[in-house]
């Protein structure tokens, strides 16, 4: 059974984006395939999170993935920093690295022009952990976003220079891929992109019946349709979207057909999106809520899924250490 790695920062709730992006994913392959979950408390760390708040983080986004259905009787869901093997690879594969390739990663560059006051040395090996994070468990495929790739690519070439450098077919290389035929980006409330935390344009899992009308109800559109069966401006079809995902197809088809005869009331369109997302959210936030207040549960199952991280990460460094000549 080939193997999965994919891991989230605990940088905030989760939203829509993550749960039709990501976590849909992660609920098929969970069945298909030996699969990794991991929160990357370590990679937070480039933003400088509270200490208060580092393990307050992980443990809401585990509850979060529980309440979405990953089970982790199929899937082995830890805590990055409880697998500490990650960090030696981490520093193996830095000693391979080099500075220029580093400094040209768009990863890098846009998160120095995000947070000119913090460009720490953790951004700029950035990929290396990353790397370090799916060659640990020898990852054949990894489930990422278009704005991963890069990354994803850096990761193959560390994989391969890594199996160059000591003449040992070892480490696989891992490709990017997605189980959905058609990748569904879901966009932004203000109107174009697609939604992000620090976009600041998100529907979360937990936001409630009313947080979700107010950010509905205030979701950028325009004037209207002045032709019969035009085509949809971009803020428009983002609305349209979410009609698409949350709501029956009676709906979509009526508000589609609204549209084409230019007789569409974008209040009662939003209004619609609003009910809907609700009935979507409230069964999971629900969940949400019921394994957030069980904290025992919630240490115990990141306890369990480190153990079975750690087996597989220390194998895969016996043998690396063994590689590159020191004592196993």
């Amino acid at each position: 059974m080939e193997t999965v790695v994919s891991g989230i920062r605990p940088t905030g709730n989760l939203h829509l984006g993550n749960y039709f992006g990501a976590v849909k994913s992660f609920l098929q392959m969970q069945n298909e395939y030996k699969c990794y979950f991991f929160i990357a408390d370590w990679h937070s760390l480039t933003t400088r999170p509270k200490p208060e708040n580092i393990i307050k983080s992980a443990h809401t986004i585990l509850a979060e993935y529980l309440a979405c259905g990953i089970n982790p009787e199929k899937a082995t869901i830890y805590i990055q920093s409880d697998v500490k093997e990650v960090l030696e690879l981490y520093l193996y594969l830095n000693m391979n690295a080099y500075l220029g390739e580093m400094e040209r990663c768009t990863t890098f560059k846009e998160k120095a022009r995000k947070q000119p006051e913090n460009v720490n040395v953790g951004l700029l090996t950035y990929p290396t952990l990353m790397a370090a994070d799916i060659l640990i468990h020898r990852a054949a495929k990894v489930p990422v976003g278009k704005d991963q790739e890069q990354n994803m690519e850096m990761a193959r070439k560390f994989a391969r220079r890594f199996n160059t450098i000591y003449e040992k077919d070892f480490f696989p290389e891992p490709q990017s891929f997605s189980l959905a035929t058609k990748s569904v980006k879901i966009p932004g409330l203000d109107g174009s992109g697609k939604m992000g935390k620090s976009e600041g344009n998100c529907i979360y899992l937990m936001d409630d019946t009313e947080t979700i009308r107010k950010k509905v109800m205030k979701a950028v559109t325009d004037s209207g349709p002045t032709m019969p069966n035009s085509e949809k401006p971009e803020v428009i079809q983002n609305l349209f979207t979410f009609l698409d995902i949350v709501s029956t197809k009676d709906t979509y088809d009526y508000f589609n057909d609204k549209w084409n005869d230019c007789s569409i009331r974008y209040g009662d369109l939003k209004k619609q999106i609003a009910v809907d997302v609700a009935a979507f959210n409230t069964p999971i936030r629900e969940r949400i809520r019921e394994y957030s207040s069980n904290v025992d549960l919630l240490n115990n199952i990141a306890k369990a899924g480190a153990e079975k991280a750690h087996e597989s990460a220390i194998n895969t460094l016996k043998e690396i250490r063994h590689i590159i000549g020191f004592h196993a």
